[in-house]
């Protein structure tokens, strides 16, 4: 094979090693950081709790259905364990680029919040726990990631992911973005603190 030949097919040779190796969603996700850094994919802020949508509810209690999950390490939590609070709720998998992409501006706004009024609920949908946790401690990731026990109920239930669901205190839905999203701006920021005093 001469020069030219070779010079010709070194660039489609590394696309196909990129994409059918363990380095596909590694790059992937990182040309996505670089789109979101442009300010084009910045999520809506939640809505104020007059415009929400309502969670379907169980026994008239004012929060949604069961979301059982566990802690990376295994311990047993559930959704309504986080009542009183505004949630953010994160679906992603270690696979999926997008979500790796937003994940550094979820991790950066999870440090600017106060965590007693707002909480994080990284859910994972990785079939590997094992996988899901690898990703988060080679990343440095702080925020606190969960593993799903079972089927999504509504409003968690979705087609695509990264999705978030923001949640007032009272669990109802306030906001929902399907796909990828840069939250690390002042404008969501506010609109989650706004969130958690008009519900009071």
């Amino acid at each position: 094979m001469n020069r030219k030949n070779l010079t010709s097919w070194l660039p489609m040779a590394l696309l196909a090693f990129v994409l059918l190796t363990p380095l596909r969603p590694i790059v992937l996700g990182g040309l996505q950081r670089g789109l979101l850094a442009t300010g084009l994919w910045n999520a809506d802020a939640p809505a104020a709790p007059a415009a929400a949508v309502p969670v379907v509810l169980t026994g008239g209690a004012a929060y949604p259905h069961n979301l059982p999950m566990v802690t990376l390490d295994g311990k047993a939590v559930n959704l309504s364990d986080l009542k009183g609070k505004v949630v953010f709720v994160n679906l992603w998998a270690s696979w999926c680029p997008p979500c790796r992409a937003e994940m550094p501006g979820i991790e950066a706004l999870y440090k600017k919040v106060d965590h007693s009024k707002v909480a994080f609920v990284m859910l994972s949908l990785d079939d590997n726990a094992a996988k899901a946790r690898k990703f988060v401690q080679a990343q440095g990731y702080t925020f606190p990631v969960y593993l799903r026990t079972g089927d999504l109920p509504a409003p968690f239930d979705s087609n695509s992911i990264p999705s978030t669901i923001i949640l007032g205190p009272d669990g109802q839905v306030a906001a929902r973005h399907d796909g990828m999203a840069e939250y690390d701006t002042p404008e969501f920021e506010a609109a989650l603190d706004n969130l958690g005093k008009s519900t009071k």
